[in-house]
């Protein structure tokens, strides 16, 4: 079996989640994010896409119920021991299924914990869940009840963090040497995850953003491949991946030379950035990061090119982003903590000017205050 973590970390994951259900008085846990299947139990497949849950009671029965596809999946990558399957037809309802899995295990008239906030969950399903549990259990939103435990990385997860930022740095360096006058942005995307993979890195779970010219404003990829002029601005974000865990970067590199607004918002991009570290500290608020972030573009002039958000949580995450929870916004009153690992992202549109300026960094929260996980350069580059 491809196992990445020790029985024994498992056994305490499960632990402190058993130890939260019996807290909220809760008598088992339907999960249905892959992120939470693969922290939990080290399942690892793209199979969330159709309907399929994991089981967990406060009692320690765990029970997986999926398609025939993965079932070697499961039994190849998971420490899963009980898996059932249910069949493909115009008349299935999994749905049933898994209520009679519930009933097997003693669960009906239970206080049932559901993991509606997953993306294999579609709106479909959940109204078919909802429905056949009506009357069966009493149900509770508990999206994030995991979410909490997996925002806070262990040792050994900090190692293929570190990782995961090793290879992002290998893939800047690829982006610095080919982002040239005449480069296609297919070529610099090849290449950049070309050393990931040779560094036994993964897929990442949304993919690599990258635009020149106009497409330099956009935070989301696009399927157009331009090619860099002599004059132009190209930005990148992208992850190292490894095992499924990330670390992002952001930049946006300049082609042929750099006009004076575009190096006053890297000024900014850099004075905001420097903010956010020092706000990025155990105690803390999620929400005084962005603060902190706000401040410094709204006091330079940037208020209406920066974003509503500043960066978010990073860890094991699956398609279709990997974006993760808790997110870096105001307000938000997550406290900050050690292990925490978050990408914080400083992004400057500026639509009159058709400019775009942007640094992402990615961090582990420590003890003391944090620690810049990529170890190159921040400065501007003009290629």
């Amino acid at each position: 079996m491809t196992i990445h973590f020790t029985a024994d970390e498992f056994l305490k994951r499960k632990t402190k989640v058993i130890e939260e259900l019996k807290k909220q008085n809760l008598d088992a846990l339907l999960i249905f994010r892959q992120e939470s299947m693969y922290w939990l139990t080290g399942y690892d497949t793209f199979g969330y896409v159709f309907f399929q849950c994991l089981i967990l009671t406060s009692r320690g029965d765990q029970v997986l119920l999926t398609r025939a596809p993965d079932l070697r999946q499961a039994q190849n990558t998971s420490i899963i021991k009980d898996i059932r399957i249910w069949i493909d037809s115009e008349k299935a309802k999994p749905t049933d299924e898994l209520k009679n899995i519930l009933s097997e295990l003693g669960l009906e008239n239970s206080n049932l914990g559901i993991e509606y906030e997953a993306y294999g969950l579609t709106g479909r399903n959940a109204i078919k869940l909802n429905n056949c549990l009506k009357d069966f259990v009493k149900i509770h939103d508990k999206s994030e009840l995991i979410s909490y435990f997996r925002a806070i990385k262990s040792n050994s997860e900090i190692t293929f963090v570190k990782r995961a930022a090793e290879l992002a740095d290998s893939a800047m360096e690829a982006a610095w040497k080919y982002s040239k006058a005449g480069q296609s942005e297919a070529k610099i995307l090849a290449e950049m995850q070309k050393v990931i993979f040779e560094g036994g890195g993964d897929y990442p779970a949304n993919e690599f953003i990258i635009g020149s010219g106009k497409n330099a404003l956009l935070c989301r990829y696009q399927s157009e491949k331009q090619k860099l002029k002599n004059i132009d601005q190209l930005s990148l974000e992208w992850a190292g991946t490894y095992k499924h865990y990330h670390s992002c970067l952001f930049r946006t590199i300049l082609i042929g030379r750099a006009n004076d607004k575009h190096k006053k918002m890297h000024e900014a991009c850099l004075e905001a950035l420097s903010a956010c570290e020092k706000k990025l500290k155990p105690g803390n608020k999620a929400g005084d990061v962005f603060d902190a972030h706000a401040e410094v573009f709204d006091r330079m002039g940037y208020k209406k090119s920066r974003m509503n958000a500043c960066g978010y949580s990073l860890g094991t995450t699956f398609s279709p982003n990997w974006m993760d929870w808790p997110m870096l916004y105001t307000g938000n009153k997550y406290i900050i903590q050690p292990g925490n690992v978050f990408f914080m992202h400083m992004i400057l549109m500026d639509s009159d000017n058709q400019l775009a300026m942007n640094i992402g960094e990615t961090y582990l929260v420590t003890n003391k205050g944090n620690e810049r996980l990529g170890k190159k350069k921040l400065d501007l580059v003009i290629c």
